[in-house]
């Protein structure tokens, strides 16, 4: 089984989140997406919502039956993404998984904690986002990385590529951040 992991804080979650983890089930042939559901993001100074809020807020707009909603981050202890993944790896070892994440993750990837040891141990599949297209085909990772890129046209093949291994694919994308609707105030946790 293939197992697409959209990890953040879904702070508010939202369509674009919604959207994302819809394309990436299509283009990188995963069987299944967890939305990974952080207890906190190291790298953002201000705490998120309670974790219930934001768990309840996800159930209600991501309804798909090969999505599900889980906060296994807050159950393992694990606050960085290399040792979530660890421990998933070691509760599953028979599923692949694929870290997925939005252009602007890759465009900063490189000051994520392990962030070589993420890319070293599952493959990594990347969607486009407004306006960091570019920043995140120049990024660091995406340099280091270049010769284990995967052509778009070959995305389906993913999530059973042996890491290292990425693919940027670009689809219809949807201008929304979970910041920008904080700073609107139209989430109230």
């Amino acid at each position: 089984m293939a197992v697409g992991l959209l990890g953040g804080s879904f702070d508010p979650p939202h369509a674009g989140h919604v959207h994302i983890t819809r394309e990436a089930l299509r283009a990188f042939g995963l069987d299944r997406a967890w939305w990974l559901v952080s207890p906190g993001n190291p790298l953002k100074a201000r705490g998120p919502a309670p974790i219930a809020a934001r768990l309840e807020a996800c159930r209600e707009i991501m309804q798909h039956p090969r999505v599900t909603i889980t906060d296994i981050e807050a159950r393992l202890g694990t606050r960085v993404t290399a040792e979530t993944i660890a421990a998933l790896q070691e509760l599953y070892p028979g599923v692949h998984f694929v870290w997925l994440m939005g252009a602007d993750n890759l465009a900063s990837f490189h000051k994520w904690r392990d962030w070589r040891v993420i890319m070293d141990t599952v493959p990594v599949g990347v969607l486009a986002r407004p306006g960091d297209r570019i920043s995140a085909r120049m990024s660091p990772a995406a340099r280091l990385y270049a010769r284990r890129r995967l052509a778009a046209q070959d995305s389906h093949l993913l999530a059973r590529s042996v890491p290292p291994a990425w693919c940027f694919v670009n689809v219809p994308m949807m201008d929304l951040s979970s910041s920008a609707i904080r700073a609107r105030g139209d989430w109230r946790a």
